[in-house]
């Protein structure tokens, strides 16, 4: 279908909103009002498009520093806010990489939500019966493991300190898959545990990473980096290994620099390093950096300073966005992007790792993992592999 501009939808029905971030105690009590979506395709500012829409429908986001203020009397709550990794590249001026398996998925998807008092109805069940096929790996454990090397081999040459390998697998479904994606939203662990869903496509998002977020009128980024199986001994490993507290380091401070670019000179600091938390049956190493936004920062200059995220894509970030262009054989799709809520009085958005989408009669998920010079090709593959097993067993149902 040839596309002139982002679709513009007014007027939609009433829905139980799971977006991550949505209000909790306004969840059952909202109407869908506006919806835009944006495919790469379109042209234009993904960033500015958002900001704008939003400003456009009652959620004014051109001030990050002037404290706002949620009233659930008021008509307009908040608007669910995602935009794919594809999307963050296309604003920094580099190619996106392979086509997306997801066509149907748009590239920016922004939901605006009013208050009602109507309750919200209870869905109809499903009448076809839930039916995962078997998964099909977009490249081999060998063609992950030569992608592996190709990033060390850039990393001899000095063009890149660390990359992020993500691979992707799709598997045929029959049924409503709404039910299995909010499954995977429901993972212990998953703090952007949520779903959002349009015509033709569906994702559900598990993540336990925070890409941006304002917290008591400060940036807060938290990534994520390492990871071990969440037994005694895998804790123990994760906290000895000088290699993956190596990566993690390149990462916080690669989060550092983007924060710099949008926030008070001399304001940005590292709150927590290397923190082991458990994400279902992993460890994984986390630390929080913040900062206080610089006076008059907007929305749509934020998404430019952070998307895509630095723990999904390597240092230094454009060289590394590189190398996935020429390393990954599929695109991102869903993963790896931002998802959340954008209020008058909160931003919270997820880095949608642990993340799946549906698309047509497919449905499907991505796993990866940073790479650094020291990266085992084998050890890479297993870990991808660990990542997604949580996810392809809750999706079988």
């Amino acid at each position: 279908m040839t596309r002139n501009g982002p679709d513009v939808v007014e007027a939609l029905p009433q829905v139980e909103v799971d977006t991550p971030g949505a209000p909790p105690g306004c969840r059952r009590r909202l109407v869908e009002t506006a919806r835009l979506h944006w495919s790469a395709t379109d042209g234009g500012d993904p960033a500015d498009l958002a900001q704008r829409f939003l400003a456009a429908h009652g959620v004014t986001r051109d001030d990050l520093t002037r404290p706002g203020r949620h009233d659930p009397d008021d008509a307009v709550c908040g608007a669910a806010l995602y935009l794919s990794a594809a999307a963050g590249a296309y604003t920094l001026g580099v190619s996106p990489g392979a086509p997306s398996p997801t066509p149907t998925l748009p590239d920016l998807v922004v939901v605006v939500y009013h208050h009602t008092d109507r309750p919200t109805p209870t869905p109809p069940p499903a009448h076809t019966r839930w039916r995962l096929g078997p998964w099909r790996d977009s490249w081999t454990p060998a063609a992950h493991a030569a992608a592996v090397d190709a990033v060390r081999a850039a990393i001899a040459r000095g063009d890149v300190y660390q990359t992020n390998l993500v691979g992707h697998a799709a598997a045929p479904y029959t049924g409503d898959p709404r039910p299995a994606l909010a499954r995977l939203a429901a993972l212990p662990g998953a703090r952007y545990g949520g779903t959002l869903h349009g015509p033709g496509w569906a994702l559900g998002c598990a993540s336990p990473e925070t890409l941006i977020a304002v917290e008591h009128g400060r940036l807060v980024t938290r990534p994520i980096k390492g990871t071990r199986p969440a037994t005694p001994a895998g804790r123990r490993e994760l906290l000895a290994s000088a290699k993956e507290r190596a990566e993690h380091v390149m990462i916080v401070d690669l989060e550092r620099n983007d924060l710099a670019r949008v926030a008070r000179t001399g304001s940005v600091r590292v709150d927590e390093l290397f923190a082991v938390r458990r994400w279902c049956d992993l460890w994984q190493a986390e630390s929080t950096v913040s900062a206080a936004p610089a006076d008059g920062l907007g929305l749509a200059d934020l998404l430019r300073a952070v998307c895509p995220g630095g723990s999904v894509t390597g240092a230094p970030k454009r060289a590394a966005l590189a190398q996935i262009a020429a390393l990954e054989p599929v695109g991102r799709g869903a993963s790896m992007g931002a998802l959340g809520w954008v209020g008058p009085d909160r931003l919270d958005l997820g880095l949608t790792i642990r993340t799946a989408a549906a698309d047509g009669d497919l449905l499907h998920l991505w796993a990866g993992g940073g790479i650094t010079w020291d990266s085992d090709p084998a050890a890479e593959v297993a870990e991808a592999a660990a990542k997604a097993a949580p996810i392809r067993a809750l999706l079988a149902g």
